[in-house]
């Protein structure tokens, strides 16, 4: 298994947190990695989606898990290996902790996550950053 995981705290409201992600087809307002994306669905468990980046590249994903107000897990299957990102947000006293955590599962993990995983998370820490700025307007 190959894992990243990067974290942020803000003073944003964890319910408006909630509420940019859960507005999917407004992700690439803030998320400069993502320049369209089409929607099969509602926010909810088993939906589809396929995120195109800034170079033309098109992945397909699908809503794995949803605890609603804390917590979405998003999957890339390709077969030998699965790509699981993990979005969460923790709640202490007077700041959240926003946290993204990729993790590469399966057969094939080991050899490709290494390769894959840090061109993925690369952009991490400016999405989070993005994130937080669009919450505390």
């Amino acid at each position: 298994m190959w894992e990243y995981e990067h974290r942020v705290e803000t003073t944003a409201d964890p319910e408006v947190l909630w509420r940019i992600w859960s507005d999917m087809a407004d992700w690439p307002s803030w998320n400069a990695g993502i320049k369209a994306i089409e929607v099969d669905g509602p926010f909810t468990v088993g939906s589809t989606f396929r995120m195109t980046s800034p170079d033309g590249d098109t992945v397909e994903l699908r809503l794995a898990e949803i605890v609603p107000g804390e917590a979405f897990v998003d999957e890339m299957d390709a077969g030998d290996f699965v790509v699981r990102t993990v979005h969460r947000l923790e709640r202490g006293s007077g700041a959240t902790r926003v946290v993204y955590r990729t993790e590469f599962h399966g057969p094939a993990a080991d050899e490709i996550g290494p390769k894959l995983g840090p061109a993925i998370t690369a952009d991490f820490p400016d999405v989070l950053a993005a994130l937080v700025r669009k919450a505390e307007r």
